[in-house]
C-alpha cells in the first residue's frame, strides 16, 4: 500500500471533517460556514500543520501538529500533536505510524526538544503510541470548559 503523508489543503476539509466525525462521533457536525472560518484561522497559525495521509488519492488519516515556542530548554520549542485519527475501515495498516513519523519529523526539523500528546484512556491507543516511540512519562490533566469559560477574555 502506497501511503502519502502531506500537509492538508483547503480541498481536504470535507475529508478532515469526516475523520473527525469518526474520532468524536457524539459531536454535532460543524456547519460548513463555521468549518470554513475555523480552517482559515488554522491555516494562518504560525507553527501549525495539519497532516493528512492518503491512500490511492483518498484521505484516510490525519494528525494536527502545533510547534509552540518555548522559553525553557534553551529556547527549544515543543511539538504538540492532537486529533490523530485513521479511518476505521483502514486501521492497522501502518497509516497511523506514518502520520506519527511525519509529525515527529516536523518537530525535529523545527528543533523541538520533545513531542507531546494526550491519549484516550484506551489500552490499544497507548500501545499504538508506545510502538511509535512515545513513552507514558507524565500524568496528564484536562479540564473541559463550558462555553462561557471558553469565550471569556483574558485580561
Amino acid at each position: 500500500m502506497d501511503i502519502i503523508v502531506r500537509s492538508a489543503s483547503e480541498e481536504d476539509l470535507s475529508s478532515l471533517l469526516g475523520l473527525y466525525g469518526e474520532l468524536n462521533p457524539d459531536d454535532a457536525p460543524l456547519p460548513q460556514q463555521s468549518a470554513d472560518g475555523i480552517w482559515a484561522s488554522i491555516c494562518k497559525q504560525q507553527g501549525r500543520t495539519v497532516l493528512v495521509a492518503e491512500v490511492s488519492g483518498v484521505v484516510v488519516g490525519t494528525a494536527d501538529c502545533m510547534i509552540l515556542p518555548n522559553l525553557t530548554r534553551g529556547g527549544r520549542a515543543i511539538l504538540f500533536v492532537e486529533n490523530v485519527v485513521v479511518a476505521g475501515s483502514i486501521q492497522r495498516q501502518g497509516i497511523g505510524q506514518r502520520l506519527m513519523q511525519a509529525a515527529v519529523h516536523l518537530g525535529e526539523a523545527a528543533g523541538c526538544y520533545k513531542a507531546q500528546l494526550l491519549a484516550a484512556d484506551d489500552e490499544y491507543v497507548h500501545t499504538f503510541y508506545e510502538a511509535c516511540g512515545f513513552k507514558p512519562a507524565a500524568q496528564g490533566f484536562r479540564r473541559y470548559l463550558r462555553q462561557e469559560e471558553a469565550s471569556a477574555t483574558v485580561a
